[in-house]
């Protein structure tokens, strides 16, 4: 009751100080504002703790993965190594592995501590023999992986091929001694490319990369130190497989801490303060709910991401029970991999699909892990899919449990290597069955080691020099040659190697080496040793050997280096191919053909032969070089010879003839003309058989025959024939001529006489004699004509000179210089100053005179004359054109008559008729030929053809 009373005073206190009730619940509300905007800083920061840890996490287990698949990458590239300590198949594995590794940029294998392996070589020269073990920077993290007989990552550095990169070096043991390294490179960009660094928020986070220096002993960071992070905010992580550190620090924010302000607002008013307070105090459960919402979310949020680079990841994962070997959780990729659904996964164990003979040994490091001796195993061991199929897997199984704390969970990565157990065995199924067609091949084989020779002449600086100094030097050192030659290292030889050498074992033909070569052999093997100077990893030559009973033996002597082993020349491949038997029979074939040759060369003709489809030539006798000029291989080598040197003139039709014919399947017979290499060309008369082989056509053979002399010789007497028929003709128009134009005038000088005599008046006499004269005189006139066509018929060996073709155009023109003048002709001559022709003057100028004068005098009456002179030269032919724009002649009526003698074809008096006649047989005379085109009203062209 007191304690009652004693409130209510309290309350009635506050109720009557209204300033001090006031400015006590504004301190309570700022307390408590205060104390909200603390908690929501602490909760942000806290969600920042997580997922900064949350990304590290992620960070550490990519970088952490890629490591393992650089692991699994090293291991396999170490299981390529040979008991002997050769790498096999190293460049064909190693693709196949840097192609299945994003991560790795390049691999290595480093006998001794020397580089001595790269793929990929390009780009990475520089790195090749490093000796690890003589350089300082590189010699301590080398000799730590020996060490701890573990993978260990040196670096980051400087890598001697440019860019900054890590290295992982695998240390292999071969017959319990150190062989070398299987090692990896990965670039650092490509490193923080896969662990995702590229993703993190660059606004809010910032990442960094370091390790102790092996030699400083100080902490070197790979990656940029920035100013605006907050070094409070950070948190780190190691790797121990490289010694490294990362870390993930927060960028400095600036937090609006705008909630302080909110007590100002209650100087509105103390209902205003009461009702923001009691809003507050209502709200703020809600508040809070929301935070675990938001909490909730983020928690959900992460369980996703979680779930889903669980399930997309590319290699297989579960979670398993360590008692039971049951499976808690399996991605997709791994029941991809077994063939069963998540739900039948999760009904089984790991005992249950794994193949029988990796029970024990998985149960061995099962029970270790579980025993807490080991954090986890690596186990290569096969699964037995739902299907019934068999997979290779490579099984990294690690305890989730902490140190010194017992986790009943493991979890498990499985890598299907399926694909590289089969290269594997594939690989040793090959150098089986190699070693089984090596010892049982048909063809004698050696297998030699030339390595000892290369290194000697190594020594001598003779590698990659030029062929010719090697061959000299070999040539005048016969020492160094028999040196090589007892370098020569013999591997194995099988059983037809024995048996051509007549030789019982191995060990007898290493004894008696020498014996089996035959002494002109030595330059066969200086081939050999310049193959070897200049790197060539093939060789093929025909030789001799000797066989134990001294016989001489002829071989195919193939020389092959076997891959992966280009460098050092320790595995070659030698056929010695028994052609014994084949050189007999070529050598009968040879003289068998070179009889066949010389009989064929001594036939007056060219014998060849070609393809009956291209017409490609595989044969031609030497008598073409006598005949044409060429040598048989300039023909030869030129696919289309024949068809190139065919005049141009015969080619079209000679071609299509013989396809025809060739198409029809028969024999044909067709003569053309071929051009000399001297440029001449000359008759061929071609004979063509079809070739047949087992009933099909196969060739084309035939001899060629030069004819020139008989064509000449028809020529000649075609020429003859043709002018004797040309006289003849002439002879018969003169003959027409004579009896029609003589009949004529002496017929009207018979009347004129008997009239004269019937005359009975003196003066009838007079009027007959005055036409008596007048028709003497047109026979005169007659005569006179027909005694100029008589001389220029007859004037064989005219006079010519050479005379310039302007100069006397221009010389007829001042002959008709009135009439051009009068009548206004414009002349056109387009004759070169310079040209020259050899002609007849007084010709030339009579042939001119009549064509000109023929174009001034039928010129048109409604237009003024235009006469155009050109010269032409068309088809090695040279042409004088005279044109003019006259009253033109029809050449449908009077082509035939237009040269004839008193053949006129307008109505000019003064037209007789002769000037056309006489300027035709002017031009033939000189060899010539003139042509006309004409049409009515338009104008003609008269064509003089000049030799």
């Amino acid at each position: 009751m007191e304690y009652k009373n004693k409130w209510n005073k309290y309350i009635s206190w506050f109720l009557t100080k209204p300033k001090t009730t006031g400015l006590f619940v504004f301190l309570i509300l700022n307390i408590g504002v205060s104390f909200m905007i603390q908690q929501r800083i602490e909760i942000i920061k806290e969600n920042e703790r997580r997922e900064m840890q949350r990304i590290l996490g992620n960070l550490h287990q990519n970088i952490d993965q890629c490591l393992r698949n650089c692991y699994t990458t090293s291991l396999t590239l170490a299981l390529i190594i040979n008991d002997n300590g050769v790498p096999e198949n190293f460049e064909f594995i190693s693709s196949q592995l840097v192609t299945s590794n994003s991560c790795i940029s390049a691999v290595q294998l480093v006998p001794n501590g020397v580089i001595k392996y790269i793929f990929p070589l390009k780009g990475n020269e520089s790195a090749l023999n490093l000796n690890l073990f003589n350089t300082p920077s590189l010699r301590r993290e080398a000799l730590k992986s020996i060490e701890t007989k573990k993978m260990y990552f040196a670096g980051p550095l400087e890598l001697r091929q440019g860019g900054i990169g890590i290295v992982g070096r695998l240390p292999v043991y071969k017959k319990n001694k150190f062989w070398g390294f299987s090692a990896v490179v990965i670039k650092l960009n490509n490193l923080f490319k896969v662990s995702g660094v590229d993703e993190i928020d660059t606004t809010k986070y910032y990442f960094q990369f370091s390790k102790i220096n092996p030699n400083t002993k100080k902490e070197d960071f790979f990656l940029p130190i920035k100013n605006d992070i907050d070094i409070k905010r950070q948190i780190s992580t190691k790797i121990p497989d490289g010694n490294w550190k990362i870390y993930l620090i927060a960028k400095k924010q600036s937090y609006h801490y705008s909630i302080l302000f909110l007590p100002s607002i209650l100087g509105f008013g103390l209902s205003l303060l009461l009702g923001t307070f009691v809003t507050m105090l209502l709200n703020r459960p809600k508040k809070l709910q929301q935070l675990v919402g938001i909490q909730e979310k983020m928690l959900l949020n992460s369980e996703i991401k979680f779930k889903t680079i669980f399930d997309g990841a590319p290699v297989g994962i579960a979670l398993v029970d360590a008692n039971t070997g049951n499976f808690l959780e399996i991605n997709k990729k791994f029941c991809e991999l077994i063939g069963y659904s998540e739900e039948e996964m999760k009904t089984k164990n790991y005992q249950s699909i794994t193949h029988s003979k990796d029970l024990q040994p998985n149960a061995l490091f099962a029970n270790e892990l579980h025993e807490g001796k080991i954090r986890e195993y690596r186990l290569k061991k096969r699964y037995i899919t739902k299907s019934g199929k068999i997979i290779w897997t490579n099984l990294i199984v690690t305890s989730l449990s902490k140190e010194n704390e017992k986790l009943d969970t493991n979890i498990s990565i499985i890598e299907d290597i399926t694909l590289q157990h089969k290269i594997l065995e594939d690989l040793k199924k090959s150098e089986n069955q190699f070693k089984s067609l090596f010892k049982n091949s048909p063809i004698p084989l050696w297998e030699v080691d030339l390595s000892l020779v290369k290194n000697y002449l190594k020594d001598l600086n003779l590698i990659n020099t030029n062929t010719k100094i090697a061959a000299n030097y070999f040539e005048q050192h016969p020492e160094v040659v028999q040196k090589c030659y007892t370098l020569v290292k013999i591997i194995a030889v099988n059983y037809k190697c024995l048996q051509l050498l007549n030789i019982k074992s191995k060990q007898d033909l290493i004894t008696n080496l020498e014996q089996v070569l035959d002494k002109d052999t030595i330059n066969d093997f200086i081939a050999q040793l310049i193959a070897i100077t200049q790197n060539n990893h093939q060789l093929a030559y025909e030789t001799k050997i000797k066989n134990s009973l001294g016989e001489s033996i002829d071989i195919h002597f193939t020389w092959n280096v076997i891959r992966g082993f280009e460098k050092t020349f320790e595995r070659v491949i030698i056929s010695t191919e028994d052609i014994t038997s084949r050189k007999s029979h070529e050598k009968l074939i040879l003289d068998s053909r070179q009889k066949v040759e010389s009989l064929i060369n001594t036939i007056d003709g060219i014998v060849w032969e070609c393809d009956i489809e291209t017409f490609t030539f595989t044969f031609i006798s030497k008598k073409v070089e006598q005949i044409l000029g060429y040598t048989s291989e300039e023909w030869l080598n030129e696919p289309h010879f024949w068809k190139n040197h065919i005049h141009p003139d015969d080619r079209d039709w000679a071609l299509e003839y013989c396809s025809i014919k060739t198409k029809e399947l028969s024999n044909h017979d067709f003569e053309y003309r071929m051009i000399c290499k001297s440029g001449a060309f000359i008759w061929l008369r071609d004979m063509v058989n079809v070739v047949y082989e087992h009933g099909k056509a196969v060739s084309l053979h035939g001899i060629m025959i030069d004819i020139t002399k008989s064509k000449n010789i028809e020529n000649d007497l075609n020429e003859s024939f043709n002018l004797v028929s040309k006289q003849n003709e002439r002879l018969l128009n003169f003959s027409y001529i004579i009896s029609h134009n003589l009949r004529s005038h002496t017929s009207n000088i018979a009347s004129i006489v008997s009239l004269i005599q019937a005359s009975e008046t003196e003066q009838e006499k007079e009027q007959m004699m005055e036409l008596l004269v007048s028709v003497s005189s047109l026979l005169n006139e007659t005569m006179l004509h027909l005694n100029e066509v008589i001389n220029i018929r007859t004037n064989i060996n005219l006079a010519t000179e050479s005379l310039n073709l302007k100069e006397y155009i221009n010389n007829v023109m001042k002959v008709f210089s009135k009439q051009i003048i009068s009548k206004e002709v414009t002349i056109t001559n387009q004759i070169p100053e310079d040209l020259t022709i050899n002609y007849n003057p007084a010709y030339l100028e009579s042939i001119l005179y009549n064509i000109i004068s023929n174009a001034i005098r039928y010129s048109h009456s409604d237009r003024k004359i235009v006469i155009d002179l050109k010269w032409i030269i068309k088809k090695n032919k040279k042409i004088l054109q005279i044109s003019d724009n006259g009253i033109g002649i029809d050449l449908v009526k009077n082509a035939n008559k237009i040269f004839g003698m008193y053949k006129t074809f307008s109505n000019d008096a003064s037209s007789k008729g002769i000037g056309l006649f006489i300027t035709k047989n002017q031009i033939e005379a000189m060899g010539g030929t003139i042509t006309v085109e004409s049409k009515p009203n338009e104008g003609t062209t008269f064509k003089i053809e000049i030799l």
